[in-house]
């Protein structure tokens, strides 16, 4: 659908977001963004969330100076506080009790960034998710599966925590990791990629 014409650089290790842009025909090399990912006392969640796309961004930019860099974080807010990954399965069993039966935010940032063009372009996109009640079994059953113990709140929307997702209001691909919409438009925007 899409052909890349200028070099572009996933600075993510998450195969979804692998997976979502090479859906669309994008060709991208992959490189790991090593950074810090702790909340700064006083920083609101899409700060948050915002600052970690343009850390992530900046950390790949040194090694590939020629080349766009797109760098994405994902985060999910329930009453304003962030849940971030589980440490272990006690903590996942923790997070998904507190949004079992409930709404939350999930936001996504990413940023679009040439170390030879300029600023770094950051957007970010906010979806609401509702999540089913689960019974303790089915949390455990869904905990020992091991899918919640690298995800953002304890869930993958595109894995086995799909079947407890009971409505999502906006972006899919949002709740996935990387807003596919804005990522297409800033990445036409910018002469990275054309329509093929």
């Amino acid at each position: 659908m899409y052909k890349t014409i200028a070099p572009l650089v996933l600075g993510s290790q998450s195969p979804r977001r692998r997976e979502l842009l090479g859906q669309l025909g994008i060709k991208f090399a992959i490189a790991r963004a090593d950074i810090d990912e702790c909340l700064k006392a006083g920083e609101t969640p899409a700060d948050f969330v915002g600052r970690m796309a343009a850390e992530k961004a900046r950390a790949v930019a040194g090694a590939f100076p020629a080349s766009w860099i797109l760098a994405a974080d994902t985060i999910v807010v329930l009453e304003g506080k962030v849940l971030g990954k589980p440490e272990d399965k006690a903590a996942a069993e923790k997070m998904l009790t507190r949004i079992a039966g409930n709404r939350h935010q999930v936001l996504t940032a990413f940023t679009l960034y040439h170390p030879q063009n300029g600023s770094p372009v950051t957007r970010l996109d906010s979806s609401r998710v509702k999540i089913a009640a689960l019974s303790a079994e089915q949390i455990a059953a869904y905990i020992n599966t091991g899918e919640p113990l690298d995800k953002a709140g304890s869930y993958a929307v595109q894995g086995l925590g799909g079947a407890f997702v009971e409505a999502i209001e906006g972006s899919p691909t949002n709740v996935i990791g990387l807003p596919l919409p804005l990522v297409v438009a800033e990445l036409l925007n910018y002469n990275v990629i054309a329509l093929a």
